[in-house]
């Protein structure tokens, strides 16, 4: 017979578990092997084209330059906001410019979600189920890879997760509302924001709000919105954006309505899929866990307790919210990340055999796996291009890429200035093909006069070479020919994608 939750009950206090008698002294044990198992082959291998390298870079010019705003070869570059960066700037000073470094704020999000995720259900599941959902989500390859992988997509997705278990915990002894983890919830949403904008509280409000109100405690929820937890918010979210908008009066149209609102609404942006993706997506980025996951929808079903109707609609909430809009890519669904897994934990706890041990392990080995055959491939990776020329370039000279961005070119070259990038600006297509030319061109808007510098026509390359410093070009593979006859002009290396040529200075008319 189905067990109902009552709306008035608090959340389950854990059941008695003999073998969890150590947990509290083994927490710090199990999140400590967490770091490193996520830190361990971090910088492993090079940065993978598009997404690593541009935001490694971008953390790069802010370390060098002014830390409050992001800038995309000099340009003010306002996709998302700059916690990635901030992390990663951090572990710049320790580390230099390394893999290591442009990955660290994707590995800080993943860290903590397993945290978080682990002291929540240790306290409403007990300790053996909250250390196997630990090792549940840590060996899922959705879950690892995203931690191994530079973009913004885990930190937030870390950052909701905690926010969200913080708050449950605020309401967990209704009608009561603890203010020390709903401050800690508001804090984690501010955090969440300056991660990747008005998802990190418009998510968590749509988790929560509707699972308390489903359950008739609507005074809790009125309680959540206690002026201490939005002035915190307030203090710690808000300011980068407001400092923004003042530098730069464009901001908020581009980055709020342009970036949030149309990027939701309309369907010119690459990666449309269907309404079915996320549905498609989460099982199968969850192998071999997912294997359980008839067990933990009947378990959930009969169960209905608090906790699993609040994982259960975080899924449904999380995937429903991204799957509106027509643009979508897997990262999207890493906020739903820690709720499957802990209903496929539940499900496997709840079981008499232990064939999770072999899972368990050949799933951890499927991880290391997934990141080593990235490693061996590098696909698209420019490292030994960069590498010839930080050698070889003198502090004056020029580079200028020509009718392509290599985001991971200033990153491995260490480059002190922007590039020139030669392309045709004029085009009228490029403001509606959501691309590089796309960025940098929207870039461009909130510095016109460094833009006219930076962004020059094709038809200029010549005069490009014009000074008493040689210049160096860099052009896709089948492409040299539009810098190979210019005077002077020699190779200096090649490979499948990209060539690299240097033009020795000379005195134009």
């Amino acid at each position: 017979m189905a067990r109902h939750a009552d709306p008035a009950a608090p959340m389950p206090a854990p059941a008695p578990d003999s073998r969890a008698a150590a947990a509290p002294a083994s927490a710090p044990v199990l999140l400590g092997a967490l770091a490193l198992w996520l830190l361990a082959t971090l910088g492993l291998r090079p940065l993978l084209l598009p997404d690593e390298g541009r935001y490694a870079e971008v953390a790069r010019a802010m370390w060098h330059g002014d830390w409050l705003v992001p800038t995309l070869n000099g340009l003010p570059f306002f996709h998302k906001p700059p916690l990635f960066y901030w992390l990663d700037i951090a572990a710049l000073q320790l580390l230099g410019v390394h893999e290591f470094a442009g990955r660290f704020g994707s590995a800080v999000g993943a860290w903590l979600m397993g945290a978080a995720l682990f002291l929540a259900m240790r306290r409403w599941h007990g300790a053996r189920t909250a250390a196997l959902a630990l090792g549940v989500l840590a060996t899922t390859p959705f879950f690892f890879v995203g931690s191994q992988y530079a973009n913004h997509d885990m930190l937030v997705g870390g950052l909701i997760t905690a926010a969200v278990l913080a708050m449950a915990r605020a309401v967990d002894e209704p009608p009561r509302v603890d203010l020390r983890w709903l401050v800690a919830g508001w804090l984690l949403c501010a955090f969440a924001v300056l991660a990747k904008g008005l998802i990190g509280i418009v998510l968590p409000a749509l988790v929560i709000g509707p699972w308390l109100l489903a359950q008739g405690r609507w005074r809790q929820v009125l309680g959540l919105l206690h002026p201490l937890g939005l002035l915190v918010f307030a203090v710690v979210g808000l300011p980068w954006f407001i400092v923004m908008q003042q530098r730069y009066p464009g901001f908020f149209d581009y980055f709020v309505m342009e970036q949030h609102f149309r990027r939701f609404a309309q369907s010119t942006f690459n990666n449309v899929h269907g309404p079915w993706f996320f549905l498609a997506v989460l099982p199968l980025a969850t192998l071999p866990w997912s294997a359980w996951t008839p067990v933990a929808l009947k378990r959930a079903w009969a169960d209905r307790s608090p906790t699993t109707l609040l994982y259960a609609w975080w899924v449904v909430a999380i995937v429903g919210f991204f799957s509106i809009p027509s643009s979508k890519l897997v990262g999207y669904a890493l906020p739903a990340l820690a709720p499957w897994c802990a209903l496929l934990a539940l499900a496997v706890a709840a079981g008499t055999g232990r064939a999770w041990r072999v899972v368990m392990g050949v799933a951890a080995l499927a991880c290391v796996a997934i990141v080593g055959f990235a490693a061996w491939k590098a696909p698209q990776s420019n490292q030994a291009l960069a590498q010839v020329l930080r050698t070889a370039m003198q502090p004056a000279d020029r580079v200028v890429m020509v009718d392509e961005y290599f985001y991971d070119v200033p990153f491995y070259a260490r480059l002190a200035r922007p590039v020139v990038i030669a392309a045709d600006w004029a085009d009228p297509e490029i403001p509606r093909r959501d691309n590089w030319r796309k960025e940098v061109f929207d870039a461009a808007r909130f510095d016109p006069p460094l833009a006219r510098q930076l962004l020059r026509p094709l038809t200029e390359l010549d005069r490009m070479a014009c000074g008493t410093s040689a210049t160096w070009f860099i052009v896709s593979a089948g492409h040299a020919d539009r810098v190979s006859g210019l005077p002077g002009a020699s190779r200096a290396f090649a490979d499948k994608r990209t060539e690299l040529w240097r033009v020795p200075g000379r005195v134009c008319p």
